[in-house]
């Protein structure tokens, strides 16, 4: 019975109406009905904010090829990861168009993650051709209703795998922005792996007290470890180019990788996990919603 009614979600998905389908979803996840005509808590502004807040710029930032010009534009072409190669065609994606350094090959249109090559010799490149022409065909917006991703030019980026002097993919800074001012700063440590955490803190790295997890493929959540981090060193100019980047919107997240001192930016994101994962304990996420300003 659950195949045949997934079944019919899909098949009913692209005529159902933006606001009808986030309703749902909402109730689906967090538990109550949404109040769209006066949203109060973070997840329902959230949500307030993808059916009414849309803009070219909001397309530009979600396109992962395209945002590249946008952080160039507003805090230099430094903070960019290397780009070695883009393509539209899937079947360009072969071992003479890869480095033989290690690379991350991604979609720009999706919020998918990427094919990590550490040694091209040793990948299919069929199958990697087939997934990518597979993922240029889906339009995301259908299934998160975040308008943003409605329109981006679906094409196939290969960059610099990043990786710290040991060889480790370096953690996650992801730093939440509230009309214009960095409010919460998450980290995300061991992704892909049954020891994937996410820690909160404030902007002066003391810890948080709620915590906004996301499922993992265990069944479990990412909720916060209970060891701490160290304070990277680059948060204050964390801080200050997330500032620069989030001025044009009510509520954004700025990603950064710290490699080694080296800071990289990572993404833009308008709509944390869709607005639909709970804040807890309950109370923060009416708190923090009242913090956010949406008119």
């Amino acid at each position: 019975m659950t195949k045949i009614l997934n079944w019919i979600y899909y098949l009913l998905l692209p005529i159902i109406p933006d606001k009808q389908l986030v309703k749902f979803k909402f109730k689906h996840h967090i538990g109550y009905p949404i109040n769209l005509k006066n949203p109060q808590t973070l997840n329902e502004k959230i949500n307030w904010l993808k059916l009414n807040d849309r803009t070219p710029l909001h397309t530009q930032c979600s396109d992962k090829y395209l945002v590249r010009e946008f952080i160039k534009d507003k805090i230099g072409e430094e903070y960019l990861v290397p780009l070695y190669f883009s393509t539209k065609n899937p079947k360009d994606i072969i071992a003479e168009n890869i480095p033989d350094s290690p690379s991350i090959i991604k979609a720009n249109h999706d919020s998918s993650g990427g094919i990590f090559v550490y040694d091209k010799s040793k990948i299919n490149w069929d199958e990697v051709q087939q997934s990518f022409e597979e993922r240029l065909k889906s339009n995301y917006y259908l299934v998160s209703r975040e308008w943003q991703y409605k329109n981006i030019e679906p094409r196939i980026i290969v960059e610099k795998l990043l990786q710290d002097k040991n060889g480790g993919i370096p953690f996650d800074y992801k730093l939440h922005c509230f009309n214009g001012k960095v409010r919460m700063i998450s980290v995300d440590m061991g992704r892909g792996s049954d020891q994937h955490y996410r820690n909160w803190y404030n902007t002066n790295w003391e810890r948080e007290e709620f915590r906004w997890s996301s499922p993992k493929e265990n069944g479990k959540s990412t909720d916060p470890s209970s060891e701490d981090l160290e304070r990277p060193k680059t948060l204050k100019e964390m801080i200050r180019l997330s500032k620069l980047l989030a001025k044009a919107f009510k509520y954004v997240r700025v990603d950064w990788y710290d490699v080694d001192g080296k800071l990289y930016f990572g993404e833009i994101t308008f709509h944390h996990d869709g607005g639909f994962r709970p804040i807890l304990p309950e109370i923060w996420d009416k708190k923090l919603g009242n913090e956010l300003k949406i008119l």
